[in-house]
């Protein structure tokens, strides 16, 4: 087990260094596109020459090679520090400390709705594959999976957030920290949680599904079966365990997804998070905030791939003997 999980940790590394190489090299692609794109552009203004921006490209290090600008890079990050805003001066690494819990807690409310969700729904459709139930979840999943988070974010406002219709259950800007208002923080949270959950349930009840279904077609279950143990109890007991390595898998994968993608979601509803900081960041041509943030996104993703792993040894014993 320990070996495998040195294996994973070891395939980390040209991951870390291809996305934060790539990051570096961001003001080299500006101008393959646009020869005059430069990353001091915040700083600029309209009496400015040509040899005024070099002189700021200078300042910054931004006329060194690429390689001597990721060594400099990485060596500033193993010690806390991703650059600082041109405009506001503040640290880039602030504004991530910020701005991440907004994000991870948004994630993680998503994932664990979808999950309480898909997963009685993925059992009860295996229970009653073939039949009407199974037929009717298999129709409304295909419908949920055709809708753009925009497209329920739009739908849910108009019902719960706008006047006229159902009432204004929800509001439908901004947010609040729990630690100010916790009652105020899970109001703001439902309809974006809600809408980032809407895209992953069909997935999860499907693959639940299916796994489930080749579950119950094991020796061990018509076993159980034939003992006169109650369908629930043979759902639950012995089918769900072996049938939810797969989910496992995908929600690890998911968690991370919805860290570094509900950039929509947030800037729709205008939650300060790391999705609408990168937006915010590449409007105002803030090269090293997104820099920081996409980095700071990728190695979340990464140790979460990593936990995923870990957590299948533990539950699966044939992965922690090979």
């Amino acid at each position: 087990m320990l070996r495998l999980l040195g294996r994973k940790v070891l395939h980390l590394i040209p991951v870390l260094f291809l996305v934060t190489l790539a990051t570096t090299a961001m003001p080299d692609i500006m101008k393959l596109g646009d020869s005059s794109a430069t990353p001091v552009a915040p700083l600029l203004t309209a009496d400015m020459t040509p040899a005024d921006v070099k002189k700021l490209e200078h300042e910054y290090g931004y006329d060194q090679p690429l390689f001597e600008r990721y060594g400099r890079w990485v060596g500033d990050a193993l010690q806390g520090d991703l650059g600082t805003a041109m405009v506001s001066q503040q640290p880039v690494m602030e504004s991530v400390k910020e701005r991440y819990p907004v994000t991870l807690e948004l994630a993680l409310v998503s994932l664990f709705m979808a999950l309480a969700i898909s997963v009685p729904l993925g059992i009860w459709a295996a229970a009653k594959a073939g039949r009407l139930p199974d037929k009717v979840l298999g129709g409304v999943s295909s419908g949920l999976l055709a809708v753009p988070p925009f497209i329920s974010s739009i739908l849910l406002v108009y019902l719960f957030a706008a006047p006229g219709t159902l009432g204004q259950v929800f509001p439908n800007q901004g947010w609040i920290y729990a630690s100010d208002s916790l009652s105020g923080n899970i109001e703001h949270l439902m309809l974006p949680a809600i809408v980032l959950a809407l895209a992953e349930i069909p997935q999860f009840q499907r693959l639940l599904r299916s796994d489930m279904l080749g579950t119950l077609q094991e020796d061990y279950i018509l076993t159980a079966k034939s003992k006169g143990m109650s369908s629930p109890y043979v759902l639950f007991r012995h089918a769900l365990r072996p049938s939810s390595f797969s989910l496992i898998t995908i929600s690890g994968l998911t968690l991370g997804r919805l860290i570094g993608g509900t950039v929509i979601v947030e800037v729709y509803f205008s939650i300060p998070g790391l999705g609408q900081n990168i937006v915010n960041a590449i409007t105002s041509n803030e090269v090293e905030v997104v820099q920081g943030t996409v980095v700071i996104i990728a190695v979340g993703y990464v140790l979460l791939n990593t936990l995923v792993d870990v957590a299948y040894m533990l539950i699966d014993p044939r992965v922690r003997a090979r």
